[in-house]
């Protein structure tokens, strides 16, 4: 195999970030607003709407959480220009105005006082000249070190930990150095690995930030009387697939870090990233559409995601690449995975052959080339929510 390229081709965006691809979003602010972005999308091909199920009567932690997740969203540099459409507007105006601050084209609709038809008209005049606008942008040869790039793993099983895990954590050990932003989450999934994790901090203050991290979410599992996590944690597939314990699960997740890499700080969910490049920890759930909304939100564009059992988990914004070290699934479910590293176990590759494959497929996506999930039409989008709703 070639040694994977140096640079790679993006969207240079007005604030200085790239993004790997160029999406005129729709975006609605709550969720009686899915409708109306819906339409708008429907009218003007070439228009990316992103429904979603919240923005009602939360409050407190859960309503920055939400803002967080919306805002970021459309900061993101995969996304060229947004279409704001909300059912009044001063939330309307939020979420614009958390947009704008890159400099990218964004404006806002609400509906109240004038009904879905004329908003959706209007809507979608301007979304025709985004698209028109945005189809007439360039990519421009960038540095590696321009990539932001996330990673969770999913229906982990035994091949997870031995092969597509330690993938991911030869990509990073290779990419670190080099200046990459880099991010792992699923605080329930370190469970029994969770002080092995905190000496791979890079300083004292991301250490007891993690830690704090896990515990914090240790004591609300204690507290609500579900200690017994059964399938939850490990999940039936896991357990299928040969893990029977979450320390098993926690200790093969940690192999996505690779051996030489240390996180320079923890996130909140969907913060963003701003000590420099390096590799970051989020406090994310383990489900995965949740995970990956979450990093998108915060500005991460390119996603890796191994799997043992088999996921077809894609996002919106982020293309999804997924590796699998599972012979049976590359075979059953070849139509989701991108990489294939199964030969790691039949002793047909080498981990540092296997990471090199994995840069070269992250490369070639970020120039362009479609995930398996992109083909496929997945684009799940889930929001996060801590509390009930006022």
């Amino acid at each position: 195999m070639e040694k994977w390229a140096n640079s790679f081709y993006g969207f240079r965006r007005e604030n200085g970030r790239v993004g790997v691809r160029n999406h005129v979003v729709i975006l609605p602010v709550d969720d009686i607003s899915n409708a109306a972005a819906e339409m708008v999308g429907h009218n003007i091909k070439g228009t990316l709407a992103i429904p979603h199920s919240y923005g009602r009567l939360q409050f407190g932690a859960d309503l920055d959480l939400f803002f967080s997740t919306i805002i970021g969203t459309g900061r993101n540099p995969n996304v060229a220009a947004v279409i704001v459409i909300g059912i009044e507007p001063g939330w309307t105006k939020r979420v614009v105005d958390g947009i704008a601050a890159t400099g990218k084209p964004v404006t806002g609709f609400s509906i109240e006082g004038r009904g879905d038809i004329a908003t959706v008209a209007e809507a979608s005049r301007k979304a025709q000249e985004y698209v028109q606008w945005a189809t007439e942008l360039q990519r421009e040869q960038c540095s590696l070190s321009d990539l932001w790039i996330s990673v969770k793993c999913g229906e982990s099983d035994t091949t997870s930990g031995l092969g597509s895990n330690p993938t991911v954590g030869n990509l990073m050990d290779k990419l670190d150095p080099l200046g990459v932003h880099l991010c792992f989450g699923e605080t329930s999934e370190l469970t029994g690995a969770e002080q092995v994790c905190a000496t791979r901090a890079a300083n004292d203050e991301a250490k007891t930030k993690f830690l704090k991290t896990w515990n914090d979410y240790n004591d609300f599992i204690l507290e609500n009387k579900t200690n017994d996590l059964s399938e939850s944690q490990p999940t039936k597939g896991n357990i299928a697939g040969g893990l029977t314990t979450i320390e098993e699960k926690a200790f093969g997740n940690l192999q996505k870090i690779g051996h030489e890499t240390n996180f320079i700080d923890v996130l909140e969910p969907a913060e963003e990233p701003t000590k420099g490049p390096g590799l970051y920890f989020m406090d994310t759930s383990s489900a995965a559409a949740e995970c990956v909304t979450l990093q998108a939100a915060a500005g991460f564009t390119v996603h890796l995601f191994p799997t043992g059992q088999g996921n077809v988990i894609g996002n919106p914004i982020e293309p999804v690449i997924k590796l699998s070290a599972n012979p049976k699934t590359a075979a059953t479910m070849g139509e989701h995975i991108d990489l294939d590293v199964s030969g790691i176990l039949k002793r047909e590759l080498n981990l540092d052959q296997a990471g090199d494959e994995l840069i070269n497929i992250t490369v070639r996506t970020a120039n362009g080339r479609h995930t398996c999930a992109e083909s496929l039409g997945h684009r799940e989008f889930v929001m996060t929510k801590l509390f009930r709703s006022a």
